[in-house]
């Protein structure tokens, strides 16, 4: 039989009910509470850093996202390890929760369409982690001016723009990794447990098993002739399997406008650049353009194969 209507019927109802659960849940405030706390107090102390020892400088509000001052590591570095965390607990019970709470069957009996469930869902996730970023951004921002003292330049308020919507890439392609093992797994507490394997694996030992399969398929990284180029290459297409390193690249050329090449560069690649020298935000926009398509296209792909899963199963009443 052939359904009548939009299959998006209904994903309005589902993203507004979905958005307000997570911005007004217990789990999202104690989850948004951790990440403003350790991310502003990071942000703190790379200002006060600047303010003891750098003067005129044309980027400065760019060093407050990476600037690190022990003990605390830097804001990038720490949205890097939390932003993960956060989607994958907006995301880990979003479908298995509705079985566990035996109301998918009376969700599913409404003229909604499992097409508008999923989606709404995903979107209302995306929604919670754009709001927290939005807001973290901003308070950042003001925090900056208060004690900096001085507005950011139009340039730095592009780049810290174009690394906002990268974090919010970066999120939904753990939130849709989550939600992916959601479907996959109907007991909650799997779901996370594989949602959080998976951020291990590429958090901590991606980069232990890189220079191991390079070494397999392409040889040690050293020669009599000098380095291997192809360890090299391999190497690098291996890591940017990772989003967790698309992620790094992006924060790298956003951040430090002196960054002119995000992987092995030969010496006729640089004969003539004035090292040092910050690009235009054109051009760093123009450096990140693949890391960042990668990102959403990794977002799209997952969230497609959770779509296909979803699609296929049996609920019954």
């Amino acid at each position: 039989m052939r359904r009548k209507g939009s299959p998006l019927t209904g994903i309005g109802i589902i993203l507004a009910k979905e958005a307000a659960d997570h911005l007004s849940g217990a789990r999202m405030w104690l989850l948004e509470a951790l990440v403003f706390l350790t991310a502003i107090g990071a942000a703190y102390a790379a200002i006060l850093s600047i303010r003891a020892t750098i003067g005129e400088s044309p980027f400065l509000f760019l060093r407050l996202f990476t600037m690190a001052q022990d003990p605390l590591p830097s804001f990038i570095s720490l949205l890097g390890f939390l932003i993960p965390l956060v989607a994958i607990a907006i995301g880990f019970d979003a479908i298995n929760g509705e079985f566990t709470r035996r109301t998918m069957s009376r969700v599913l009996a409404q003229p909604i369409y499992r097409d508008a469930l999923l989606v709404g869902k995903f979107f209302a996730g995306l929604l919670a982690l754009a709001v927290g970023l939005v807001s973290l951004w901003l308070l950042v921002i003001g925090l900056g001016l208060l004690l900096l003292g001085l507005p950011p330049s139009g340039e730095e308020t592009l780049r810290m723009a174009g690394f906002l919507v990268a974090s919010l890439a970066y999120g939904g392609v753990w939130l849709a990794i989550a939600m992916l093992f959601s479907v996959v797994f109907r007991a909650p507490a799997s779901a996370a447990l594989a949602a959080l394997g998976m951020w291990l694996l590429f958090a901590l030992f991606w980069s232990i098993l890189t220079p191991l399969v390079s070494t397999l398929i392409a040889g040690p990284p050293d020669t009599i002739f000098g380095p291997n180029l192809a360890y090299l290459q391999t190497s690098q297409a291996l890591a940017r399997l990772s989003p967790n390193t698309l992620y790094a690249e992006i924060a790298l050329a956003l951040l430090q406008p002196a960054t002119r090449a995000l992987g092995p560069v030969l010496y006729s690649q640089i004969q003539g650049a004035l090292l040092g020298t910050p690009l235009p935000a054109t051009q760093s926009f123009l450096l990140i353009w693949p890391q960042l398509t990668g990102l959403i296209a990794t977002m799209i792909v997952i969230f497609a194969i959770t779509y296909i899963v979803f699609q296929r199963q049996e609920i019954r009443a």
